[in-house]
């Protein structure tokens, strides 16, 4: 393969992530799985997952309940859903998986973060809260938390 064909290659392969990024971002709150959406991009989900992890540094399971978790960071700061509700609302089907996955992401369990409300005169944009609240991927949590004291 020649060079020039080998990177057009390359940017097809991205351009097909991208896809499969975009439709993970869309489509959080449905049932999706590896193998789906390696169906939807016709390869197979061991190559989907290698290529998605070179790409974006982690596996598209993992980019999914990222996706979930700051939606049901969003859904706990409002208040008015329970927690079950909330694990349900962004696709997820087990009240443990996705309790242990936002205590890895988020440092506090769901029902703690829950009950967290901001101190009042310090309400900030919607814009800065979502900065300033996204999930920490990796286990990194508890080292964030730690710098924040």
């Amino acid at each position: 393969m020649t060079s020039s064909a080998a990177t057009a290659q390359r940017l097809r392969d991205l351009a097909q992530l991208r896809r499969v990024r975009d439709r993970i971002d869309r489509e959080y709150a449905l049932p999706l799985d590896v193998e789906s959406l390696a169906r939807g991009a016709n390869v197979s989900a061991g190559h989907l997952s290698r290529q998605f992890r070179l790409a974006y540094g982690e596996s598209p399971y993992a980019y999914l309940m990222t996706r979930r978790i700051e939606r049901a960071m969003a859904l706990l700061r409002r208040g008015d859903l329970s927690v079950t509700e909330v694990c349900f609302a962004v696709g997820c089907s087990s009240l443990g998986t996705f309790s242990t996955r936002f205590t890895e992401l988020v440092g506090v369990s769901p029902s703690v973060y829950r009950g967290m409300t901001p101190r009042p005169g310090l309400e900030l944009p919607s814009c800065v809260t979502k900065e300033i609240t996204r999930p920490v991927r990796n286990r990194e949590a508890r080292q964030r938390e730690r710098d924040l004291r």
